[in-house]
């Protein structure tokens, strides 16, 4: 996709930044306590020894040497207090939320959305609207890439099915059709309005569906490679198409509390993001074209 050339991009961006922002973290510390010691020896040096206090022409020696000392000791704990007060990396926010958290991501010229989950509707609600105001005015992005991961419905599956006797799910390919049309749709409204920014020549757009094996459990949203969002689906919710019709397992994702880690949150929750990020990819890799995406012959 045409993701994968911005990620080389921000890779090299990433990496120089990366390693001033761990010299500072390594070095900014051992230069502080030693400009403070150097201060307070120099303090004390000039109390003592005429040719030097004369030198530096200070008669407050004594009274700054130990102002020094004290910074110097307390240096230690104020950093790591500022270090525990720092906001956690992870932190939970509503599935209804993600509003937010696209218009955030369509501020950077680059924009690559990744999405793991049931149908993608509460996303791509956010991002049809998000994707219309480009045609009018672009604003700082140049190119939109969104990768949505969707369950393949054309498979038999335990969740979405009916709820048969004591509980136990049965598979109703009618109950799948019906999801498969759904994220047809929104396939080809994201995909649609995606030429149109491409014929437009401003902004290059690349939208697309694609299938996994397995049921809908996990709800997973990735911006810009920089933010995970992840929650669990409850697979055990139910609904009604009729009031007088069968039950059905479906999760409701809009119902899904999502747990949020930031690269800029410490190295734990950097880590953690370079984790989804590769298993996404490698799911991405790995994934198959729908079935109204490979057409009738497939």
């Amino acid at each position: 996709m045409s993701g994968a050339g911005s990620r080389s991009g921000r890779s090299v961006d990433g990496g120089v930044g990366e390693h001033l922002k761990r010299f500072q973290e390594r070095y900014e510390p051992l230069f502080t306590r030693a400009l403070l010691m150097a201060i307070f020896v120099t303090g004390l040096v000039a109390q003592f020894v005429k040719p030097v206090g004369d030198a530096v022409e200070d008669k407050a020696f004594l009274g700054g040497a130990l102002l020094s000392l004290v910074g110097y000791v307390l240096y230690g704990t104020i950093k790591d207090l500022a270090m525990s007060l720092r906001r956690p990396p992870r932190v939970q926010v509503e599935s209804r939320e993600l509003g937010s958290f696209v218009n955030e991501a369509f501020r950077a010229r680059e924009v690559e959305i990744s999405f793991l989950g049931y149908t993608g509707e509460t996303l791509c609600n956010e991002l049809f609207h998000r994707l219309e105001k480009l045609l009018e005015d672009p604003g700082p992005t140049r190119l939109v890439s969104v990768r949505v991961l969707i369950p393949d419905f054309d498979q038999p599956m335990t969740v979405p099915s009916r709820v048969g006797a004591d509980d136990a799910p049965v598979d109703d390919p009618d109950f799948r059709r019906r999801l498969e049309l759904k994220c047809q749709e929104y396939d080809e409204t994201l995909s649609g309005i995606g030429e149109r920014l491409n014929a437009l020549g401003r902004v290059s757009a690349e939208c697309e569906y694609r299938v996994y094996p397995g049921i809908p459990r996990d709800k997973i949203c990735i911006f810009n490679r920089e933010q995970v969002l992840h929650g669990l689906y409850n697979v055990a919710a139910r609904t009604m198409l009729r009031s007088a019709g069968p039950e059905f397992y479906d999760p409701k994702g809009y119902r899904t509390d999502l747990s949020v880690w930031s690269r800029g949150a410490g190295d734990d929750a950097k880590a953690i993001v370079a984790t989804w990020n590769k298993h996404l990819d490698d799911l991405w890799n790995l994934s198959m074209k729908p079935s109204w995406r490979r057409g009738p012959s497939a």
